[in-house]
């Protein structure tokens, strides 16, 4: 069976990405920059074979695409700038297409082809455009808000004082997917190339605003938890990259049809966000030390 190339392997969406593939026994090749981290060897010991590959770095890509048959491919600008994002997302198509692969599936972000104005929103877009004039078959899947970044950084350490602090207000819904889920559909995609080939689908599981959201998270964890509107310009402050997202949540809101994508691919085994919060451990992650500190 040929090898899917994953890259970003050791993070949030690639991880996800190769265990749903190992899951249905598909070989995986998995990129990174760090081969020797734990993330990396816990991926060996499901099955994946794990090789060095840093985008800034042509050959190494060059090598790790070499004898693969199709590319799972994500790019971020955390940790680098936008610019950064835009060049290594070019470079990583460039390298798959002169490989000769037979299918790239990118994860973008919903709403990322609609003008958002949002510096990580349109860097993706630039990816994607890329991508598109590329001599190679594509798909691009776009992932609403994550989920998973509410059992981190600052959501976490506001958690521990019982607050969910949230730049929205409390009866704006938001659609949210899980990482779970983003593996899942691409692990699909990847599998039935021919269904998917040429379309770019936003893709969420569920529907909350911030006010359902904090009652659903004190339920998963035990204890009060409100929601707490934090003004904008607080944010501005920190990042103006996700000012200009959360302002964008508000005022237009990412819509993705949920119950068409429940509807058209119940195989992923959806989660919503009830379902996801209860599997967490929150009793190990808010024994943590808090970020600020």
């Amino acid at each position: 069976m040929p090898s899917i190339v994953v890259t970003g392997a050791t993070g949030t969406q690639g991880g996800a990405t190769a265990r749903a593939l190992l899951d249905v026994g598909h070989r995986v090749r998995a990129l990174t920059r760090h081969p020797d981290s734990p993330a990396a060897s816990t991926l060996r010991a499901l099955g994946a074979e794990v090789r060095h590959a840093d985008f800034d770095d042509r050959a190494s890509l060059d090598a790790a695409l070499t004898g693969a048959d199709s590319l799972f491919a994500v790019t971020t600008p955390f940790g680098t700038d936008v610019t950064v994002e835009v060049r290594q997302g070019k470079a990583l198509i460039d390298a798959a297409a002169a490989a000769g692969l037979g299918h790239i599936v990118l994860t973008s972000v919903a709403h990322a082809d609609r003008g958002t104005g949002i510096p990580h929103y349109e860097s993706k877009h630039l990816v994607e455009q890329h991508l598109r004039a590329a001599d190679v078959p594509w798909t691009v899947i776009a992932p609403a808000a994550f989920m998973d970044n509410y059992a981190g950084g600052w959501i976490l350490d506001g958690l521990r004082e019982g607050t969910f602090a949230w730049p929205m207000p409390a009866d704006r819904p938001l659609t949210l997917i899980s990482a779970a889920d983003i593996g899942a559909f691409a692990a699909l995609v990847l599998r039935r190339r021919k269904e998917f080939t040429g379309r770019r689908i936003d893709i969420a599981s569920d529907e909350r605003t911030p006010r359902q959201i904090a009652e659903i998270l004190a339920a998963a964890i035990g204890r009060p938890i409100t929601h707490q509107e934090v003004p904008l310009p607080d944010v501005r402050t920190r990042s103006a990259d996700l000012a200009a997202m959360f302002d964008y949540f508000t005022t237009i809101g990412l819509d993705v049809d949920v119950a068409r994508l429940r509807r058209d691919h119940p195989d992923i085994g959806w989660h919503s966000f009830a379902d996801w919060a209860a599997g967490q451990d929150w009793a190990a992650l808010l024994s943590r030390a808090p970020a600020h500190q």
